[in-house]
């Protein structure tokens, strides 16, 4: 990624009015995005995404940096149970535009299952099945093996409706006893990154957020 000609630098911070250019294509952002600052947190199971809990569970935003003006929001919600990548930002137009279903945005899950999937499960997941909040499916399903009973897969799915990825599983009465985000659109969890630590995500992974379908084109009226 370039800005103005030059290599992006990480934490680089820009105001919009630059020529930016990502594998060579150009990328326009909104002003309100290009100012934007963007998380990319490794939560840990036992978390809520929520700024209060009446219940005094611990939450994801005690281990965010402090902001002077502004607040952190976060890209959509993972569960209390489930683990993994999850986005936070500066800006509200952004999180929308990400969390939008007409974008489409891949995610990606590992998910630890007892058993294994019969071929007529696997089909029925990936040809759709009918919750409560309408007809489901994953993209994608891949085996990753796994140890005694358990059985790991990788799924994908390109919404992010309520523990979507646990109904689907439990509609066929399987129940997943881990459940991991591993990516995000084009941001795949870095494997060196801490369970309950951040990252800044730098002009080129903004970038690649940005080129999704419609967000790179700014809004007008």
């Amino acid at each position: 990624m370039t800005v103005n000609g030059q290599p992006a630098a990480l934490g680089q911070r820009i105001t919009g009015g630059e020529r930016i250019l990502l594998d060579h294509r150009p990328v326009r952002l909104a002003q309100a995005e290009s100012d934007a600052r963007v998380l990319l947190y490794h939560k840990p199971a036992g978390e809520i995404v929520s700024m209060d809990d009446p219940r005094g569970r611990p939450t994801v935003f005690e281990h965010l940096p402090r902001l002077r003006d502004g607040r952190w929001i976060s890209v959509g919600r993972l569960d209390f149970n489930t683990s993994g990548l999850l986005l936070f930002t500066t800006s509200g137009s952004l999180a929308h535009d990400l969390t939008h279903p007409s974008r489409e945005i891949e995610r990606e899950y590992a998910v630890r299952i007892r058993g294994a999937l019969s071929d007529r499960q696997a089909e029925a997941l990936l040809h759709g099945v009918q919750l409560e909040d309408g007809m489901a499916r994953f993209q994608h399903i891949e085996p990753r093996g796994g140890q005694g009973s358990n059985r790991w897969y990788h799924v994908v799915l390109n919404e992010g409706r309520n523990r979507e990825v646990r109904r689907l599983f439990e509609h066929l009465g399987i129940t997943v006893s881990r459940l991991i985000r591993v990516r995000f659109g084009p941001l795949a969890l870095p494997p060196r990154l801490p369970a309950g630590r951040y990252q800044e995500l730098g002009p080129r992974e903004i970038g690649m957020l940005l080129s999704e379908p419609e967000i790179a084109e700014p809004r007008t009226g």
